[in-house]
């Protein structure tokens, strides 16, 4: 389903819940990279003021936004919020990007260039640590066995050659998040990725993976917990069930006669 691109309205949705030091940084280093772009952060009431500083960076620049969230109510939630936002706004291009530095910013236009091109680029672009020239930095072993292993469940699972999808690094056309009906995702954290890129996979659009580089953060905590894990295990294998269960039924009716 991919299509030849216009030049593309591109808005940067980036969730922070705790991220007062790394936002500013990540931020400058974004428009350094893509000056074009337009930044939307969804703030979930960080209480250690990382609204504040989204707030004067705002002020400071109008390609800044800001959605403030009363409760912390999930990262699936947090984007969802943001995805809507910016349909709402006709950006044509919407990105997702991590405020903790693990997502390089001078990758941003590579990312976007690969919408689109001459008629075969694509609906969705991946930033994949799990292909040809990926990779990751200064994580710890059991995080980096945790990631790989979700991933080669997931594309096991499910049935989608996709080796890095629950990567939170990506690019998706509006006509992506127009069609994956956003209202019914209640997927989080890992699964919300799963969720989003197989929804995109089922509608029939394009997704491809570009290698980048992960970088573990420097300042603050993850985010990542056991409940996350564990509702990622559980989705995915419902989901792979009701895959291969439709594909079998589908099987079937082509050989009746």
């Amino acid at each position: 389903m991919a299509r030849q691109a216009p030049a593309e309205k591109v808005l940067v949705v980036i969730p922070t819940y705790n991220e007062r030091e790394n936002l500013e940084p990540i931020v400058r280093r974004l428009f350094d990279a893509l000056p074009a772009a337009n930044v939307l952060v969804v703030d979930d009431g960080s209480p250690d003021g990382t609204g504040e500083v989204a707030d004067r960076l705002a002020g400071q620049d109008d390609r800044v936004h800001v959605l403030h969230r009363t409760e912390k109510a999930g990262l699936g939630a947090a984007y969802v919020a943001g995805f809507e936002w910016a349909l709402a706004r006709h950006y044509t291009a919407i990105m997702e990007m991590d405020a903790d530095g693990s997502h390089a910013p001078e990758d941003l236009p590579r990312l976007v260039g690969m919408l689109g091109d001459n008629g075969t680029g694509a609906d969705v672009v991946l930033g994949s640590r799990y292909v040809t020239g990926g990779s990751t930095v200064n994580w710890p072993w059991y995080r980096e066995f945790l990631s790989r292993g979700a991933n080669i469940y997931s594309k096991l699972a499910l049935g989608v050659p996709i080796n890095d999808i629950t990567s939170g690094y990506r690019v998706y056309r509006r006509e992506v998040l127009e069609t994956v009906q956003l209202h019914n995702i209640a997927s989080q954290g890992y699964c919300f990725q799963v969720d989003l890129a197989l929804r995109a996979v089922e509608a029939g659009f394009t997704v491809l993976e570009a290698p980048i580089t992960f970088v573990e953060r420097e300042l603050g905590a993850s985010k990542m917990d056991a409940e996350i894990v564990r509702e990622a295990l559980i989705r995915v294998t419902k989901w792979g069930l009701r895959r291969r269960s439709t594909q079998a039924t589908g099987t079937l009716k082509s050989l009746l006669p």
